[in-house]
């Protein structure tokens, strides 16, 4: 999947991507009340490790802990 016309927000090291509307990246529906993305790029609890060619790569998790 290729996403496109996102905005990435720094904040020291930190960052986000930002997208139509709040949470929009992470599958939440937009004030209008439609309904809930059904592709999202990540959501809260989420963790992933940066990989040597530069790849998000998402973690499992078990009982809140990363294997």
């Amino acid at each position: 999947m290729l996403w496109v016309d996102y905005t990435i927000s720094q904040a020291g090291e930190n960052f986000k991507v930002e997208g139509d509307w709040p949470g929009e990246v992470m599958g939440v529906s937009n004030k209008e009340g439609d309904k809930q993305k059904q592709s999202y790029l990540y959501q809260p609890g989420d963790i992933f490790i940066v990989n040597e060619d530069g790849w998000l790569v998402k973690q499992q998790r078990k009982a809140n802990k990363i294997l």
